[in-house]
């Protein structure tokens, strides 16, 4: 007779059979940047960088450059977005409020690439600014390309980012606090010293290190704009190891670089990098504010509004008219245009499919940890997983697979697979950080309910969890997709034929020199992003089960 499984058997049975979905995903995950790691840390030796770093000079060259480009993005965008967030939270209700902030939500989303064209359009040495100078009287003989082309393209993706990041610091002061300082007669700079700055203190940090890293492991932006070796980044570097010069051993050391880098940061910052809560809105606590309908302060606050506005809507303009004047027909009829956009729409689509159910895994045996088991540091770890990427540029997880890969003769016959799974695990963090909050709200809702009903499975997804996760879920894949669509990191690294993906065959006809056809790319570019992100955020966010 079979002796039936004791208490500690069935225990561990138990934790498996609700574990398994996220152990799978982390496990995963743990493979791809371990081997990714391995492959570099044999392709380069443990003391070739530094060697390299000893005695090359170029190398220091490199890293102490996208050190200090990092570091002046990081403080402009901040500098810059810390007045424009408070303009916002001073007034709540002007008219098109909700208008610009969707307006700064663009950048986001828009190709960096097809930005980076806007940008040469408006800001660049014979752009619409340097023709509107000229018109005053002014001129400007600096030099765009370098340095300073990268801090404007830096500054225009981040510095709306760092706006909408920022924002929610001022829901989180008391309206009661509001009423005091109008009380003791406060005005506007002792309101910012007593009020506003304690509750930036706990958001600013966080900020600046997300912008940090973005702008650490920028890679289009300075490829196209960083016009010459005096300003390359460690990302472009390894690329121009492997394309150019194809020298294996330095793009790994390089890559194993910046792997080292971003993740001392990524560590140095943990306690920063997290997700904020949700806004209530600022209409409650700001219609309390006793500087908020004094006519200089409006002034100022809806002037501010007004440029960052220009700025951001500018480039993107400048783009759609460049796209809508060029040569449409020759362009839309060229097949390598429909083929290298259905290559990006299957690319984005299996990448955010891939992600999504890595994040799944994740956040189902994360709230079946916590609810079920009450094991709460567990379910951090598994969620902090999700994450681990953002140490983990996608330059360094293409060099690495690209290595892996290489002495089996298959590196460019994989080269869709591979730019999938890195895009898969750059977007993946946007995935957990969107959808996360909702799905643990439901379990927070209905985790008892279902199980006194024995509700789970299918039928707990689509009667408690959909109803709540439908939208944030559309909302994430939408974004993931679309991300996934304008990036070019990978694909150019992999592309044998100039016309992989669409962003890659924009850059190639930017490097051409043929402007105007690269201008109706770009259009067809940001139209496709656009189509991607609706029909995906509709088809999913307003299907009910």
């Amino acid at each position: 007779m079979a002796r039936s499984p004791g208490p500690l058997t069935r225990k561990f049975y138990a934790i498996a059979r609700i574990s398994w979905p996220g152990v799978v995903s982390a496990l995963f995950l743990l493979l791809l940047i371990g081997a990714t790691f391995t492959v570099l840390l044999i392709g380069s030796g443990p003391i070739r960088l530094i060697n390299d770093l000893g005695k090359d000079p170029y190398l220091r060259q490199v890293v102490g450059f996208t050190l200090w480009q990092a570091s002046l993005s990081t403080l402009l965008s901040i500098g810059m977005a810390i007045p424009v967030a408070r303009a916002f939270a001073r007034q709540p209700s002007f008219p098109g409020r909700r208008l610009v902030l969707q307006l700064l939500g663009l950048p986001v989303v828009t190709p960096v690439i097809v930005a980076v064209l806007g940008i040469i359009a408006v800001y660049g040495q014979s752009g619409i600014l340097r023709d509107g100078l000229q018109l005053l009287g002014l001129s400007w003989s600096g030099r765009f390309y370098g340095l300073t082309g990268i801090l404007v393209a830096h500054v225009f993706f981040n510095f709306p980012l760092s706006v909408r990041m920022l924002l929610p610091a001022w829901d989180r002061i008391p309206s009661e606090n509001w009423r005091l300082a109008s009380q003791l007669g406060m005005n506007s700079r002792q309101l910012f010293r007593w009020l506003e700055w304690p509750a930036l203190t706990s958001v600013l940090p966080g900020t600046a290190a997300v912008v940090f890293l973005l702008c650490f492991s920028s890679f289009a932006v300075v490829l196209v704009l960083g016009g010459g070796p005096s300003a390359t980044t460690i990302e472009v570097a390894i690329y121009q190891a492997l394309r150019f010069e194809f020298d294996p051993p330095r793009a790994a050391a390089l890559a194993l670089g910046q792997l080292g880098i971003c993740t001392a940061l990524v560590l140095g910052l943990h306690h920063w990098i997290r997700a904020q809560s949700i806004s209530r809105g600022l209409a409650s606590g700001a219609r309390y504010r006793p500087d908020a309908d004094q006519s200089i302060h409006r002034s100022f606050d809806l002037a501010v509004i007004g440029l960052t506005s220009t700025f951001v809507a500018l480039p993107l303009a400048a783009i759609v008219y460049a796209g809508c004047t060029g040569p449409l027909s020759s362009v839309l009829l060229d097949s390598r245009l429909w083929a290298a956009a259905g290559r990006s729409v299957g690319i984005a689509l299996a990448a955010a499919a891939v992600a999504l159910s890595l994040a799944a895994g994740l956040l189902v045996t994360s709230r079946h940890l916590v609810f079920q088991l009450r094991r709460r540091t567990e379910s951090d770890v598994l969620q902090i997983a999700g994450s681990i990427t953002l140490a983990v540029p996608p330059m360094v997880t293409g060099t690495g697979l690209f290595l892996l890969l290489l002495p089996l003769g298959i590196a460019f016959d994989l080269a869709v697979l591979v730019i999938i799974l890195v895009n898969a695990t750059l977007v993946l963090p946007y995935m957990m950080r969107t959808v996360g909050p909702a799905f643990l709200d439901a379990g927070h809702r209905y985790d008892r309910l279902c199980r006194q009903l024995g509700m789970s499975g299918w039928y707990r997804l689509r009667l408690a969890d959909w109803p709540i996760i439908r939208r944030p879920l559309g909302f994430a894949v939408a974004l993931c997709a679309t991300l996934s669509v304008g990036d070019m990191g990978v694909a150019a690294l992999f592309d044998t034929s100039g016309a992989i993906t669409l962003p890659v065959l924009l850059y190639h006809r930017l490097g051409a020199y043929r402007f105007d056809e690269a201008a109706v790319t770009a259009l067809a570019l940001i139209v496709l992003c656009a189509v991607v992100f609706l029909v995906v955020d509709r088809g999913i966010g307003r299907w009910h089960s």
